[in-house]
């Protein structure tokens, strides 16, 4: 077909849509989405509640991957004029190598598993010798407490150039290793002085922002940092310039990519939105777009469930900007998770504070509860000993609506019309994101937490686990820390935590 074609004929799929051919391929029949069978499927079930997904990764699609990610190194390189980092190890974060068999898919081999693990089996020899950590004995590993201990014994005086790793799991890995070093006198403060050739840090899957300030500190001076878009169904983007200038869009990889603005998306006639969408040389800078893909893997024009922002036309750079079911919309403010993260940033920078996890949910009108209006409500988990003392409720609630006012006409709008109240922040206690996560088998190095929903669906589970007795015991002091409420109070059912 031509493009004009193809755009016109073939409609907008989400995976629900796809799934029934994928229960097909995960059987054995050939021939369904792509041509042959497939053997490996990459688990994924995103950053949303929803089932999950099992996405076909072909030979063709190891292909794409093997070539962007050595792309994406090249691009650092080319960054910093120096391959410094190909002369040492290169440390990754990633999910466990061990693939499980598919239920039912008894007369046909076929295995699941992260797709970082499904690639680290398929890597080169030569890298595997000569670049890749943790080895693959350790890379098997899934109870994440443990492979980070596995991890801290194997390298701590390893000669490593490279890590790469989602934020979060890279500060607790620098913890680890910190605390592992037996030196009495020069107590190591940060990585450089444990590994001193150490100079790249991979960060991806999460946007930087909360993570930056402890980050650095945790590194070491020198360390570049170098971000990369990957996603179990393509590898998107990666750094190749400043990173105010965006991340460049892998092109000429084996996918195809289209662009759908939102201001015309709707979940609910996605197939009548195909001819909508936009290749790549139809997009501007300054629109957010949903990300469609077409993949060596079977997927064709496949919404993704990410949103884009241009920097960019040519050469093709762009930001992440959110999810397309993880909008905050529930009073038609239009807020997305980038506004979220970006306008939190800068409200704790001012104060020092650092953050672990954050999370916004709508609060609806409550009469009975003296509510007469609607407002957003912020979970915010602060680092456990970092410096906060400038950091409370409501000094924050005050920051993030004047920002978000700043970022957002609609929310603006509905704050100054009085259609909107100031937020409501809950300062929750160390360990209930986790807990939220591990409750829901997300809790590893590539999981990742919903940022804002337009329901209660998590804000609800984040309040029942503070409630639960396990952050009662120290309620003198969980009280003065985290905004409780009186010390000499029970620990009641619904608690305003703000």
């Amino acid at each position: 077909m031509s493009y004009e074609q193809f755009r016109s004929r073939i409609p907008v799929r989400t995976y629900e849509e796809l799934a029934p051919a994928v229960e097909r391929m995960k059987l054995g029949e050939a021939g369904v989405l792509w041509p042959g069978r497939c053997s490996n499927y990459a688990v994924s079930s995103g950053t949303t509640a929803g089932r999950t997904k099992y996405i076909p990764v072909t030979a063709e699609m190891l292909t794409h991957f093997r070539q962007t990610g050595l792309a994406s190194l090249l691009y650092y390189t080319s960054r910093v004029k120096s391959a410094e980092v190909f002369r040492g190890r290169q440390l990754f974060l990633g999910g466990s190598t061990r693939l499980a068999p598919i239920a039912g898919s008894t007369a046909f081999p076929a295995l699941a598993g992260d797709l970082s693990g499904i690639t680290a089996l398929h890597l080169p020899a030569w890298v595997e010798k000569h670049l890749f950590e943790p080895g693959a004995e350790i890379a098997q590993m899934s109870d994440w407490p443990a492979k980070i201990e596995a991890i801290v014994q194997r390298t701590l005086y390893k000669d490593i150039t490279l890590l790469a790793g989602i934020p979060s799991w890279v500060l607790i890995l620098a913890e680890a290793l910190l605390a592992a070093d037996k030196r009495t006198i020069r107590k190591p403060v940060h990585l450089q002085q444990i590994w001193p050739r150490f100079e790249c840090l991979i960060h991806g899957g999460v946007p930087i922002g909360p993570y930056l300030q402890d980050l650095r500190k945790a590194m070491g001076p020198t360390v570049q940092f170098h971000e990369v878009y990957p996603a179990s169904e393509a590898f998107i983007a990666a750094q190749d310039a400043e990173p105010e200038a965006g991340l460049r869009l892998m092109t000429d990889a084996g996918v195809f990519f289209e662009f759908l603005p939102m201001a015309e998306f709707d979940e609910t006639r996605l197939p009548s939105l195909g001819g909508g969408a936009v290749p790549l040389d139809g997009v501007q800078t300054g629109t957010d777009y949903a990300l469609l893909l077409t993949t060596p893997g079977g997927l064709c024009r496949y919404l993704i469930g990410d949103t884009v922002r241009f920097v960019s036309a040519e050469p093709p750079r762009l930001a992440y900007s959110g999810r397309t079911r993880l909008q905050l919309s529930a009073f038609g403010e239009h807020v997305i998770e980038k506004e979220l993260t970006d306008a939190l940033v800068a409200t704790s920078a001012r104060s020092g504070g650092s953050i672990t996890s954050f999370h916004v949910a709508p609060l609806f009108v409550d009469a009975s509860a003296g509510r007469q209006r609607g407002c957003h409500e912020w979970w915010i988990e602060l680092r456990s000993g970092s410096d906060s003392a400038n950091l409370n409720a409501a000094s924050l609630a005050a920051g993030l609506d004047a920002e978000l006012q700043r970022r957002n006409e609609d929310y603006e709008a509905k704050r100054r019309g009085n259609g909107l109240g100031q937020p409501v922040v809950r300062l929750a206690p160390p360990g209930t994101f986790e807990q939220w996560m591990r409750a829901r088998g997300k809790w590893g190095g590539q999981s990742k937490m919903p940022r804002c929903r337009s329901d209660r669906e998590v804000a609800d589970a984040l309040a029942e686990l503070t409630r639960l007795s396990p952050f009662c015991p120290a309620k003198d002091q969980a009280a003065k820390r985290y905004g409780m409420g009186d010390a000499d109070q029970p620990c009641p059912e619904k608690q305003d935590l703000g």
